[in-house]
């Protein structure tokens, strides 16, 4: 075995982000993801405004080691031919609204019917249930329902989403674990099983332990932007030159280490802060004492300082400063060739296993590029309309 997911099959119905996220999860780890596409290709393709020969870079980064076919699934040939090689899959993911799959012909029901060991994936905004089920919805929405919105910015920017699609990505890492927890559970009891999602549940989820203040309190933890509500200080000070850095001392040990390496002799001189509780209960005269001694310098001294007294801290680094440092690009950044786009970085898999690591088998699937090969494959031929272009939309 070269890959840990060697010879399972996945048949990939999914399309956007947080679907396909987490299907290329399965690849990196071995398994062969079928992505089967509507004529028009999956939205992702033309989503945003990069691109790399045809399709955009946001397709290009989340599709790798899949294969594509090219079905359409609002016709009765399309939906046969579906069904003939969901009974031959392992894995079937999907993340329609709910509703939709039924009427495309592929829900769990119908396909576990003729493959009583399929696991069968299903991501959603809302879940399948109750009376937002039905809503579209996509990851800003749900950071907003889910309350991480409210948590992030500060009093004066108001609630902010992430910086990335946090949603978009939470839902499929967590549905990941639980199809190999349904592998797992299907190694002793020889049958497959649903795996359900939402990603409002798996955002909401994630805020732990902002919800134990809830519970314990009844209230909703205030937006203080980049510092934090037990600690202090944990926060970003501007330096001389415009750049940023972030400190953090949850102990007095940090504590004295990073007012001493920033010279903040009036700081450590003040009995007030020598404890934590001191410390939460004068935040403002911990903020301004080293806003007013990082203004001091600019961000290489600090980094040097900081580093030399292993204070706990980081400069804020911009994309170039990340993508880079010769450690990432040794550990997380693979170049692909793909026959439209070229040649183009990716972030790959940061999960190390030491027997069987992760690869990139393949890059991204051009559309239908795999339709004959896989067909043949799954021993099927397909029938007059099952690539037609006509037929209402599946999403």
């Amino acid at each position: 075995m070269k890959s840990a997911l060697e010879g399972l099959k996945v048949l990939d119905f999914t399309q956007m982000m947080n679907g396909p996220f987490g299907t290329m999860l399965l690849g990196d780890f071995g398994a062969d993801v079928i992505k089967v596409e509507p004529p028009q290709g999956d939205t992702m393709r033309l989503t945003g405004e990069t691109f790399l020969g045809k399709d955009a870079v946001y397709f290009l980064t989340l599709n790798r080691n899949k294969r594509s076919v090219v079905i359409d699934l609002a016709t009765e040939d399309g939906q046969r031919l579906a069904q003939k090689m969901a009974a031959q899959v392992d894995i079937v993911v999907e993340n329609f609204r709910p509703g939709v799959a039924e009427k495309l012909g592929i829900s769990y029901e119908k396909l576990s019917e003729h493959n009583p060991r399929l696991i069968y994936c299903s991501t959603s905004a809302f879940g399948r249930t109750g009376s937002d089920s039905i809503r579209p919805g996509m990851d800003p929405v749900v950071q907003a329902m889910s309350g991480i919105m409210q948590l992030t910015g500060d009093e004066q920017t108001g609630p902010l989403k992430t910086g990335m699609p946090y949603s978009d990505l939470i839902t499929p890492l967590l549905s990941t674990i639980g199809v190999l927890a349904a592998i797992e559970a299907r190694h002793h009891t020889g049958r497959g099983q649903r795996v359900d999602l939402s990603m409002i549940d798996a955002t909401i989820f994630s805020m732990i332990p902002r919800d134990a203040y809830y519970f314990a309190t009844g209230e909703t933890p205030g937006r203080i932007g980049n510092a934090h509500w037990q600690i202090v200080p944990y926060n970003t000070y501007a330096t001389s030159d415009g750049r940023h850095i972030m400190v953090i001392a949850h102990t007095d040990k940090f504590w004295r280490v990073l007012a001493s390496a920033v010279g903040a002799d009036e700081l450590l001189a003040d009995e007030r802060l020598s404890t934590k509780e001191g410390r939460l209960e004068h935040r403002e005269i911990v903020d301004s004492g080293l806003a007013a001694a990082f203004a001091k310098m600019p961000l290489v001294h600090w980094n040097e300082k900081l580093l030399e007294a292993q204070a706990m801290f980081s400069p804020v680094l911009n994309f170039e400063e990340v993508f880079e440092d010769p450690r990432v690009q040794r550990d997380l950044v693979a170049e692909l060739d793909h026959p439209h786009a070229g040649r183009f970085k990716v972030v790959s898999n940061p999960i190390g296993m030491s027997e069987t690591p992760t690869l990139i088998r393949r890059p991204p699937p051009t559309l239908g590029q795999h339709t004959e090969e896989v067909l043949r494959e799954f021993g099927l031929a397909a029938g007059p309309n099952a690539f037609a272009q006509e037929g209402e939309a599946q999403r």
